[in-house]
């Protein structure tokens, strides 16, 4: 399995402990697919300052491929958080830095690149809407995060130019999350993945809804546990079906399992996936 991860990269500043770590939707899913299995890469934006320094050399550490990444002049993402009974709070950001400023520019190189790529991983942060039709051309299953702040409006168009679309729901209603999961599928989706934070999570098939508990344990810091449930759920189940097996409801099931168990694991690491540096 070949998978990369597209769009943001971020240090998350923990100011109680004047620490950051990187972290970053999609940087997220190209480090924790890569602890599973997986061949990963990372393409998105880095600025010139010390923070983007630190995340390239973390990731260059834990292998992950940055080649095609751009580098611009200013600030790399950066957010300020502290954590709460483990439980990471945001406090503010500088919304992505570079990226948002100057976006990911794919050139038709870059195109070359992702069409070798058994999966591409974007999302809400990411800013690469504008490439997904054509990544879409390409033959590539695309997986979609669009957090906890999204409008339908997002929810609409985007649906439409991918495969498989992830949501953080613990702030809504019941009937309000089995709706969305309806809703999004009708629009061509393959699969709808909510995370639920200590809840669990929801996912439907377009037939049928699926609930898995968490495995719980006392979090030493939560940054990342969705993301790395997303992660470990999609990997396990498109490396099956990848190899020619049905979606059937075991794989569906044990992919799930897994992520939950592995979530878990990650709710015990400092910052997204370690790699903490002080700050002043």
């Amino acid at each position: 399995m070949r998978v990369v991860g597209l769009g943001d990269n971020v240090v998350d500043k923990y100011e109680h402990i004047q620490t950051m770590y990187p972290g970053g939707n999609a940087l997220n899913f190209a480090v924790f697919a890569k602890k599973i299995g997986a061949e990963a890469a990372f393409l998105g934006a880095f600025g010139s300052d010390i923070e983007s320094k630190h995340v390239q050399e973390s990731i260059t550490e834990i292998g992950i491929d940055i080649s095609h990444c751009k580098l611009y002049k200013g600030e790399n993402g950066c957010a300020r958080v502290t954590l709460k009974d483990g439980d990471r709070v945001f406090l503010g950001s500088n919304r992505c830095g570079v990226l948002r400023e100057f976006g990911l520019n794919l050139t038709e190189e870059d195109y070359s690149y992702l069409a070798a790529f058994d999966l591409v991983h974007t999302g809400l942060y990411g800013f690469a809407e504008m490439e997904l039709p054509k990544i879409k051309k390409l033959g590539i299953p695309i997986g979609f995060d669009f957090s906890s702040d999204f409008t339908m409006n997002q929810v609409r168009q985007i649906s439409r130019v991918i495969d498989y679309a992830y949501f953080s729901c613990s702030h809504m209603k019941l009937d309000d999350i089995l709706n969305l999961c309806i809703d999004v599928t009708h629009a061509g989706c393959k699969l709808v993945l909510c995370t639920l934070g200590e809840k669990g999570a929801i996912l439907f098939d377009g037939n049928k809804f699926y609930m898995q508990e968490s495995d719980f344990v006392k979090p030493k810091d939560t940054m990342g546990a969705g993301d790395s449930f997303i992660t470990c759920f999609i990997y396990h189940y498109v490396k099956e079906i990848k190899h020619g097996k049905k979606a059937t409801e075991s794989i569906i099931k044990e992919s799930l399992r897994k992520a939950a168990a592995f979530s878990s694991e990650q709710c015990l690491v400092d910052g997204s996936f370690g790699f903490g540096k002080k700050y002043t």
